[in-house]
């Protein structure tokens, strides 16, 4: 069996982003479009029709995870008419201003997390699913110590799993 290795990536938020992203659920109206719109502008974007299409079918179904290809997909779909490229962009730009989090798997599949509280994921191998780890809030035991000049902005943990039964 083949070492696999997780790596987590996260994107230091400047204060006035962070604050804008966690503040913008609170203020949400129920309308998709409007609570999108909404959110853009609080974190500095421009509500552009790529970005709002995206973002509604992001935020419309509540926390969830995806990655670039399956966010495509879905606005294939639904008859988006938006590029991968673009897709990548718009999910980019929404991690650097915090209303995304991305988690990457093996450095060969990122994920995009709707819910950017701090929490931690199980990866399930085969299905190629991430999942929250509920009540995962004390799972590491001694935080490290940052080398000098340095923070720890944020600590992640995967736990990958696989069933028993070799079952996919």
């Amino acid at each position: 069996m083949a070492d696999s290795r997780t790596m987590i990536f996260s994107s230091a938020l400047e204060p006035a982003a962070a604050g804008a992203a966690a503040a913008h659920r609170a203020d949400l109206t129920g309308c998709p479009w409007h609570d999108v719109k909404s959110m853009l502008r609080d974190v500095g974007l421009r509500p552009t029709r790529q970005r709002m299409a995206l973002g509604w079918i992001l935020f419309a179904k509540g926390d969830r995870h995806l990655t670039a290809e399956m966010l495509y997909e879905e606005a294939s779909k639904a008859k988006v008419p938006v590029s991968l490229a673009t897709v990548y962009n718009t999910l980019h730009q929404f991690t650097e201003v915090g209303l995304l989090r991305q988690v990457a798997v093996d450095g060969s599949k990122t994920y995009f997390d709707t819910n950017t509280s701090a929490h931690h994921h199980f990866f399930v191998e085969g299905d190629n699913e991430l999942v929250d780890i509920p009540g995962a809030e004390e799972i590491v035991g001694k935080m490290p110590v940052a080398p000098a000049g340095y923070e720890i902005a944020r600590i992640d943990v995967v736990v990958r799993l696989r069933r028993k039964d070799g079952r996919k």
